[in-house]
């Protein structure tokens, strides 16, 4: 059985940098597919500015977080990124965040899990903050973010949660019916990736 990679802190802010990016992640994928040496990744993201982002500082912070979440993922679902419609490529892409951050996953799993188990209509801007308060229960050696930081964070993960359809709108927190397409289903579960299979099936 596949155990789920525990890094140490618990929960990272890591996040921050990059939100699913779609687009971008069918690059970076395209990337990791055909050559992932660092030389030729320099070229791509900065020489030849394939995310057609303004600053290379910007460039390389997104395609380094969105690579190291797509890495972990095997060419079958990179190549989902890749080719796949754009409900499949976003939820292929919205697994491989679950994998790559604990802090993610764990607010689908504790958080809204509960609200629709409980058929609670949205979810609330204050859940998030109580939730940042339990990750420090639950791991001592989380880092103290700022409120600038949870606050970005908050709407990272929220605008994750609309992209993925779990709620109707990142402001809004209406929660809705989410069917993860079979594609995405099946490679979690010949994979043993447990855990992002929990969480990614949230919704009853």
């Amino acid at each position: 059985m596949k155990t789920q990679r525990l890094d140490r802190p618990r929960y990272r802010s890591t996040i921050t940098s990059a939100s699913l990016r779609v687009t971008d992640s069918r690059i970076i994928a395209g990337l990791l597919l055909k050559d992932g040496r660092s030389q030729i990744w320099h070229k791509n993201i900065v020489e030849y500015n394939l995310l057609q982002m303004r600053s290379n500082r910007a460039a390389l912070s997104v395609a380094q977080v969105l690579r190291a979440r797509l890495r972990l993922l095997k060419p079958d679902l990179l190549e989902m990124v890749v080719t796949g419609t754009r409900e499949l490529a976003t939820h292929a892409c919205f697994a491989a965040a679950i994998k790559h951050s604990l802090l993610l996953g764990d607010y689908l799993d504790l958080v809204l899990r509960d609200k629709y188990r409980l058929f609670i209509p949205a979810l609330a801007l204050s859940d998030w903050n109580h939730y940042i308060e339990d990750c420090r229960g639950r791991d001592p050696e989380m880092k103290i973010w700022t409120e600038k930081t949870v606050k970005r964070l908050r709407g990272i993960v929220h605008g994750m949660l609309a992209e993925m359809g779990y709620v109707d709108g990142a402001r809004t927190l209406r929660l809705q019916s989410v069917h993860v397409v079979p594609e995405v289903l099946e490679y979690l579960e010949k994979e043993q990736e447990h855990y992002v299979l929990r969480c990614i099936t949230v919704h009853p």
